[in-house]
C-alpha cells in the first residue's frame, strides 16, 4: 500500500482540489449512499474532439501504481498514466449562471474544445 499524501495548497505538484469541490464530493457520496472509505478516482481517457476527456468516479480502494492524495477526509486516487496529464491540475466546483459541475484547471492543456469537455496536450 502506498503512503497517502496530505493535500497542501500551493505546494502539491499533484492534483489540487478546492474546498468547494470537496464539499460537493461529500454531498454526492451522501446522496448516493457511497460507503465511507471510498475515494474519488480522477482520470484521463482518450476521446473527445481535442483528444482527451476527464473522468470522475468512486472506487473502494487504491490500485497498484496509484497516486493517493487526501483532503478533509476525501481520498483521491489517480492512476499513473493519468497523473502525467493531471500534474498541477486544480479541480473546482462551480454552480453559476453558466451551469454547475466540476471544472478542471489544467496547466498542461494546450487546447480545449468549444464545450470544454475535452482537452489536448
Amino acid at each position: 500500500m502506498q503512503e497517502t499524501k496530505e493535500f497542501i495548497p500551493g505546494v502539491s505538484e499533484d492534483v489540487n482540489i478546492t474546498d468547494k469541490a470537496v464539499r460537493e464530493v461529500k454531498k454526492i457520496m451522501e446522496e448516493n449512499k457511497i460507503p465511507e472509505g471510498y475515494g474519488l478516482r480522477v482520470g484521463v481517457k482518450g476521446g473527445g474532439c481535442s483528444g482527451f476527456t476527464y473522468s470522475l468516479g468512486f472506487d473502494a480502494e487504491e490500485r497498484a501504481g496509484d497516486t493517493v492524495l487526501e483532503k478533509d477526509g476525501i481520498k483521491i486516487f489517480i492512476d499513473m498514466k493519468s497523473s502525467l496529464y493531471l500534474s498541477g491540475t486544480e479541480i473546482d466546483y462551480t454552480d453559476g449562471l453558466t451551469g454547475k459541475g466540476f471544472v478542471f484547471n489544467n496547466p498542461n492543456a494546450v487546447k480545449t474544445c468549444g464545450c470544454g469537455s475535452s482537452f489536448g496536450v
